[in-house]
């Protein structure tokens, strides 16, 4: 008869300390969240701007700028941006182990990283016309030209951001977590001048054709885009230098232990190629939507809509499950080292209920409010912004969920679990992106999108969760404690529909008084005021204290009246 081993009971010790572990996560959560709010900010000032120089919807400026400023994005995701996210943390953390204090291992990780960037950055701004034709295949001559010579200028961002990469997650490994999320301010707030400055030499671009754009309205668009994200890489060296590491190029992987990193490497690189020709489907469809209904001069949801819709989208992602995520990876990644699975059980219940329940206060306030933000932000284009937003956040929590379980095996150094879970959520998402073309029209064909997404991320997470029960259990025979799990979600899904109702029922009182730009900024406050205060108080009143918890620690920095 087999027995299993359980870990010992905890000394009376023990819970303080974990108290304290657990009040430093938040810390620096809190840290991380309030930089990325910062920055998420400015990024929706941002393409408020862009917005109102270019457009949202069917303008032309708007649809091939989003093209040519979106693909470094996604090629830099496509070379690098999923595999040094997977593989730098958990390694780093094992080399400062070393004798050597992990020196000699890190600077040849990165020198490996910066050189693959530089190569690929140079080959595929020459091929700038494959990519747009990758992305846009259905487009005119005039707007493939326009597209690609703003791609000249945006496709060196792909280094840039690979050097932002490479520096934050060293800083991560190091516990040093408030540089790489502040940075994004830096590039938000070039990138508003630059859209300024493009305001002034080219007044009327909204309404411009493809012809109408020259060199200088180009440069000062597109190359203004890329100096943003120039400063944001370059603005991490300070910190980087004050934490004691000193990079110096290091040639040559043999020795290095660099094996098990090439085969992380390898899976993560997998699975993002699978994501990314998914998304080059989704973008083709979008991109043929938005010319149908630019050429027809109908309303509807194009592929430059679908850009600021998945901001809005990322905006709670990031703030709650970025921050939080990005602290306990190290965490994770030190107790899976250390073979203490326990921790790692302690650390994934712990930030995926924080995670379920601030995902499900975003879900609430995006799919209850989504018309009348998109519309606050962006005017009477929005309204499209807004209902493709709310059509993704219905996948807003198992996506942010999967993220989690993804980095729990990436801590293992498992990196083709997470590429099989990739893998079958981009077959649901291409089947859905084919049904929305099939079946949709043009109008709608985008919505669908959003809808597929969604339905595909909770597909993603329901698999994610298995493979990881399964884990976790071959490793010391328990679980993921999902009881504890889905109590703390179906509790917080009762609590968002009952405020998300009362606030939706709000704004439609509210909204009767017109359909202008105030009108919806008064229901996004007053809405949004009613929706947090009910969802809070149900939390209270269901003792369901994770959201309280992580607040507590940036509240607690606030100036209140009576605090000193």
């Amino acid at each position: 008869m087999s027995t299993t081993r359980r870990p010992a009971p905890a000394a009376p010790s023990d819970p303080p300390a974990h108290d304290a572990s657990t009040e430093s996560l938040a810390r620096s959560s809190a840290l991380m969240a309030s930089g990325t709010l910062v920055s998420r900010l400015l990024g929706f000032v941002r393409t408020a701007v862009q917005g109102a120089v270019l457009g949202v919807s069917t303008q032309v400026g708007a649809q091939t700028f989003d093209v040519a400023n979106k693909a470094p994005n996604v090629f830099y995701m496509l070379l690098a941006g999923g595999v040094l996210n997977a593989v730098l943390v958990p390694q780093i953390v094992r080399a400062l182990k070393r004798p050597d204090g992990g020196e000699d291992y890190v600077n040849r990780l990165v020198t490996l990283a910066l050189a693959v960037m530089a190569g690929a950055t140079v080959l595929l701004t020459l091929a700038a016309p494959l990519v747009v034709r990758l992305y846009a295949p259905s487009w005119s001559g005039g707007w493939t030209a326009l597209a690609t010579l703003m791609a000249f200028w945006c496709l060196p961002q792909v280094f840039f951001y690979g050097l932002y990469t490479v520096l934050g997650q060293v800083l991560n490994a190091k516990g040093s977590f408030g540089p790489y999320m502040w940075a994004p301010v830096v590039n938000n707030v070039v990138a508003i001048a630059s859209l300024l400055v493009f305001a002034l030499v080219a007044p009327g671009a909204k309404e411009w054709s493809a012809g109408d754009f020259d060199a200088t309205a180009i440069a000062v668009l597109a190359g203004g885009a890329t100096l943003g994200i120039v400063a944001q890489a370059l603005v991490l060296l300070w910190p980087l230098h004050r934490s004691g590491f000193r990079y110096r190029p290091r040639w040559g992987l043999r020795g290095s232990g660099l094996g098990t990193a090439g085969r992380v490497a390898g899976w993560t690189f997998a699975g993002v190629v699978v994501g990314q020709l998914v998304f080059v489907l989704t973008t083709q469809i979008a991109t043929d939507a938005g010319e149908y209904l630019t050429v027809n001069d109908l309303e509807g949801a194009t592929n430059a809509t679908y850009t600021p819709a998945y901001l809005l989208f990322m905006l709670p992602h990031s703030l709650v499950a970025v921050s939080l995520v990005t602290a306990l990876f190290t965490r994770i990644s030190s107790a899976a080292a250390h073979g203490d699975t326990a921790a790692v059980r302690r650390d994934f219940s712990s930030g995926a209920r924080t995670v379920l329940v601030a995902g499900v206060l975003a879900t609430a306030a995006l799919v209850a409010l989504g018309p009348w933000i998109g519309i606050a932000l962006f005017g009477d284009d929005g309204f499209f912004v807004g209902r493709v937003a709310a059509a993704m956040a219905l996948g807003l929590v198992p996506f942010s969920a999967t993220y989690l379980v993804q980095r729990v095996f990436y801590a293992y150094e498992d990196a083709r679990t997470p590429f099989t879970v990739s893998a079958v959520v981009a077959a649901v998402m291409a089947a859905g992106d084919l049904a929305c073309w099939l079946l949709l029209p043009p109008r709608w064909t985008v919505l669908g999108i959003a809808l597929a997404m969604s339905l595909s991320n909770v597909v993603g997470v329901v698999l994610g969760l298995a493979l990881l029960r399964r884990r976790l259990r071959s490793l010391d025979g328990g679980g993921i404690d999902g009881h504890l799990v889905l109590r703390t979600l179906v509790r917080a899904m009762i609590i968002g529909v009952l405020s998300g109702g009362a606030a939706h029922g709000l704004a439609l009182l509210i909204a009767r008084l017109g359909d202008s730009r105030a009108v919806a900024l008064a229901v996004v406050v007053v809405g949004g005021l009613v929706l947090l205060g009910l969802f809070v108080a149900l939390c209270r009143a269901m003792r369901v204290r994770e959201l309280t918890d992580l607040a507590a620690p940036l509240l607690r920095r606030l100036p209140l009246p009576g605090r000193r």
